[in-house]
């Protein structure tokens, strides 16, 4: 970053006797060789000024603090670089230009910065329409850099969407937000996007301590670490903390007063504390919960840097290189690979979502201290106990426990042997030192046969044979269900159709649930389990197709008998209104009524 006596705010101040200047001011980037963290934007930049390919409008976005004005402002000042030498676009500011003191500052006539938030309206908007079309004073390019654009009123929006498709020449706009996805994808379609990415934990602990240095002051690292943790990839942030823990410390910024300043709990005593969890110590977990409140950490701040080595944890386990990041300390580094060997990521995952679930409960809770306990109850609980396989597994005699450990107090294989004993399995954790997860099982006192109850017999549902669509219509005869039977017969083509199994295809004016309540009333009505599923084949007829094929083919047949044919000529205008016919063998065929004749076939 840039010392005094740069191109940043800092020169106006450098004569005033006394004045101080925030690190975050006093070490802003005056060119794209400071900026940190952003390396594929500046390739990017630096290829385009090279070939003369100068976008007419830049989107930049990213979180708070990662630079996304200040880039503006560079980049501002390398579209008017203007030396004794150049006179062109550069990326290369190393020499101060004529315009670039004035630009930094934010002082320069031909470089306009609004802030989108107090300036919503389509009228700020007209003002630059309207000014837009006037040449720059003094500058190669009038540059319009509008911070938080996503702020901007629809209407204000749909008003620049012209001028910035087809800027005049000598115009160029820079847009910088923090909620891209508020921002009209016309407006965006318009613009070169750049994602300000945060900064890594590693860069910020480096660029801190050079600017601790040349500052002269005294830096722990693991403060520089907590700094970098809590600034969240924000360089502003970084600086703004360290300012604040320099004042603190007066002068020296030490590990403790940094912890003491920002509420955090000391990241070796958290270690200890997932320690007691993993091993399900309920006692020397809240021992040590209560130990770290009263030293000033907050509950809240405590379960979050739980969770925190809990997830680093369950990544050092399958990414062993993230040890290496600058920001752990030699604890978390050590003992955080130690755990990753010895706990298991089911273990890990349980413990995460109750963190997850625990934490919002203590940072609402009137009585936060008393909330953090009980979670931490919970989770040494939770960590003493197998998971629901492991324990079905023990209980079931699926031989030795998932840790290859032997049954202990000759616990049988399957506990249900009659004797009244059961098993219970449970899960203990690693100590600090390491080693195999191990299990216990403590069985519980035989009860005496005395008072055990003979299990009352159950009555059996009878199973009701189901060979065809048409024995299911008669169960929903049977059951009065006549909605459903009518569904039935209307909506259902059988495929296959085996005992517990039907498969069929549905027509177009099917219910979305018909699949589903078929399955329901098949599982009631016959006292078993079905699989109900769709076919991709074409299907049989509908119950319904077949009664009116069947009826047709009725009345066909009887208009072709010739003894009703000839009373049909007898009695002119006689019509056929039904066919019955007695003593049908069929039984599927009987069950099936022949409905009456259309209104036409009536007499």
């Amino acid at each position: 970053m840039s010392e005094a006596g740069n191109l940043g705010p800092e020169s106006l101040d450098a004569g005033k006797a006394g004045a101080y200047r925030v690190l975050a001011r006093k070490y802003r980037p005056s060119n794209f060789s400071e900026l940190i963290g952003q390396e594929p934007m500046v390739r990017t930049l630096t290829n385009a000024f090279a070939t003369g390919r100068i976008a007419q409008a830049w989107m930049l976005t990213g979180v708070r603090g990662v630079g996304k004005t200040t880039t503006a402002r560079i980049l501002a000042r390398a579209l008017n670089y203007k030396t004794a030498t150049v006179d062109q676009p550069s990326v290369d500011l190393s020499i101060p230009g004529e315009h670039c003191q004035a630009i930094m500052e934010g002082r320069h006539v031909d470089v306009i910065e609004m802030d989108a938030a107090s300036h919503t309206g389509i009228d700020d908007i007209r003002d630059i329409i309207d000014r837009v079309r006037y040449a720059p004073v003094s500058a190669r390019y009038k540059v319009y850099i509008i911070d938080e654009v996503h702020m901007l009123s629809t209407q204000a929006f749909n008003g620049l969407l012209k001028t910035l498709e087809e800027p005049p020449p000598h115009v160029k706009f820079i847009f910088a937000t923090t909620e891209i996805r508020k921002v009209p994808i016309t407006v965006l379609s318009r613009c070169q996007r750049f994602d300000l990415r945060r900064i890594d934990a590693g860069a910020l602990v480096a660029h801190l301590s050079s600017i601790a240095a040349k500052e002269g002051i005294s830096v722990d690292d693991d403060a520089l670490a907590m700094i970098a943790r809590a600034a969240e990839g924000s360089a502003r942030d970084s600086l703004s903390i360290l300012d604040q823990a320099i004042a603190h410390g007066s002068g020296t910024v030490s590990a403790d007063a940094v912890r003491a300043m920002l509420g955090l709990a000391d990241r070796a005593r958290i270690i200890d504390l997932f320690e007691h969890v993993m091993k399900g110590d309920v006692a020397a977990a809240l021992a040590e919960f209560r130990a770290q409140y009263d030293t000033g950490a907050d509950p809240a701040a405590v379960l979050t840097d739980l969770a925190e080595f809990n997830h680093l944890v369950t990544r050092l386990r399958f990414v062993p290189s993230a040890a290496n990041d600058a920001s752990l300390s030699e604890d978390e580094r050590r003992r955080g690979a130690e755990f990753a060997g010895t706990l298991s990521v089911r273990v890990l995952s349980r413990t995460w979502q109750m963190l997850l679930k625990g934490i919002p409960e203590v940072q609402s809770s009137n009585r936060p201290v008393s909330a953090g306990e009980m979670v931490l109850i919970r989770l040494a609980h939770a960590a003493d106990l197998p998971t629901l396989d492991e324990a079905l597994k023990s209980l079931e005699g699926a031989g030795p426990l998932p840790n290859g450990a032997p049954r202990g107090n000759g616990a049988p294989a399957n506990p249900g042997n009659g004797s009244g004993a059961s098993a219970v399995a449970q899960a203990r954790m690693p100590s600090s030192a390491g080693g195999a997860q191990t299990m216990r099982l403590v069985e519980a006192q035989p009860v005496p046969e005395a008072f055990v109850a003979a299990p009352e017999p159950v009555a059996e549902t009878p199973v009701v044979p189901v060979k065809s669509l048409a024995d299911i219509v008669a169960l929903a005869d049977a059951n009065r269900d006549m909605a459903f039977k009518v569904l039935l017969k209307r909506c259902v083509r059988p495929v296959r159709i085996e005992p517990g199994r039907l498969d069929v295809t549905l027509t177009d004016d099917a219910p979305k649930m018909l699949l589903n309540d078929l399955t329901t009333k098949l599982r009631a009505w016959t006292g078993r389990n079905w699989l109900v599923s769709l076919s991709k084949e074409e299907g049989g007829q509908t119950l319904a197709e077949m009664e009116t094929t069947k009826r047709e083919n009725a009345f066909s047949d009887a208009r072709s008998d010739p003894t009703v044919a000839a009373i049909l000529a007898r009695f002119p205008g006689a019509k056929i209104i039904d066919v019955r016919i007695p003593d049908v063998p069929d039984v599927e065929e009987a069950e099936v009524p022949v409905e009456p004749a259309a209104d036409d076939d009536e007499i």
